[in-house]
């Protein structure tokens, strides 16, 4: 079994600088965790511990139910794949993907069966006798990726391997680690900046920031359901937009004032947001919860507003519109064939139903 356990795990480099805070985290037998947060979270930190490429400060790591803060990273029966493909120049393919089974004294015949089966795996079969000088980009991550699998490790660590890829090579080597995982059913960590990569890839995520875990859980309820507003900002593309604003009571409703827009609010939500009537929140809406009223019948015109059109980007299936309150900036993803004149009025109408609120203080989620 290769379940991974972190627990209160931290990282207090000299000088009282904590990169890692306490992080617990449980990642189950074969599942695709990833890791995902802005550059200097701690992200690679934390699976760097893991590995053992680092000293934990404080707290414990387990590997299946072994203790391994002190077990060196050589017996730790990981395999990690880094952002550099730290290859060896001077080696063809097949010297490079056999090197640590060599280290390891297998048989050679063992070693050759090995190396085959990660190759057929991995497409790059025809590429055994090259040298990394004759490969592209892609090409030399799908050897870092053999090297890795041929050791059929416990754990597969992941450390943004796909971040010197062009855009469409990102896309493809994506698709094929995520069929790679599927087929080797392995645990694999995976570390990330991107998003996107973390919503398509894992099958639940960790998002950090400033060396804190902020919420674990499946890509979609991330999406739906953020713990806060950080995390609401950070998964989803175009990000998510953020109004500050009251809760006004008039005739028996309540409406969030943004003080140029006012808008209605469900009344599923008035329990929880109760506390906070006349006081400052954050209002926080998605691009595709905004639509043009021109296309919506039967609007509510209690969540009719009217802003002014400052930009419109064609992005080929759909169209971002930037569009502007007065007081807040925010953007609306709308069909390919909608595009208002710029720099003219325009009426949206707001879901409510999917809008989120935040505690403007603590950021934490209302509802």
């Amino acid at each position: 079994m290769a379940q991974v356990s972190l627990n209160e795990v931290s990282k207090i480099y000299s000088g009282g600088i904590k990169a890692v805070d306490r992080v617990s985290l449980g990642v189950e037998n074969k599942e695709f965790m990833v890791l995902v947060g802005p550059s200097g979270c701690g992200k690679s930190t934390t699976l760097r511990m893991i590995a053992g490429l680092e000293e934990i400060t404080e707290g414990s790591i387990y590997i299946g139910d072994k203790l391994v803060n002190d077990v060196p990273a050589k017996d730790r029966d990981i395999a990690m794949v880094f952002q550099s493909y730290a290859l060896y120049p001077h080696m063809t393919v097949f010297e490079n993907m056999s090197f640590g089974l060599h280290l390891r004294r297998y048989p050679k015949s063992e070693i050759a069966q090995r190396v085959k089966e990660s190759a057929d795996i991995l497409g790059i079969k025809n590429l055994l006798n090259r040298r990394p000088r004759e490969l592209s980009g892609g090409e030399r991550q799908r050897v870092a990726v053999g090297r890795a699998i041929v050791r059929k490790p416990l754990v597969f660590l992941f450390d943004e391997p796909l971040s010197n890829l062009d855009a469409k090579m990102r896309v493809q080597m994506r698709t094929e680690i995520h069929k790679l995982h599927i087929r080797l059913q392995t645990t694999i960590i995976y570390v990330t900046h991107d998003q996107v990569e973390a919503m398509t890839m894992g099958d639940r995520i960790a998002v950090m920031k400033d060396g804190v875990l902020q919420q674990v859980d499946e890509s979609i309820a991330i999406y739906d359901h953020p713990r806060n507003k950080f995390v609401a900002g950070f998964i989803g593309s175009p990000p998510m937009n953020f109004m500050n604003g009251r809760f006004v009571r008039k005739d028996g409703r309540i409406y969030f004032d943004e003080g140029k827009i006012r808008v209605k609010l469900v009344e599923d939500m008035y329990d929880k947001i109760k506390p906070y009537l006349s006081k400052e929140v954050v209002l926080g809406i998605r691009a595709e919860d905004i639509y043009d009223k021109l296309f919506v019948s039967n609007a509510p015109p209690e969540n009719v507003v009217r802003v002014n059109c400052e930009v419109v980007e064609p992005m080929g299936a759909e169209v971002y519109l930037y569009l502007n309150t007065g007081i807040n900036t925010f953007i609306a993803r709308v069909g390919a064939h909608n595009r208002p004149q710029v720099n003219q009025d325009m009426d949206v109408v707001f879901d409510m139903s999917k809008a989120h609120f935040f505690d403007k203080n603590s950021e934490e989620t209302i509802v």
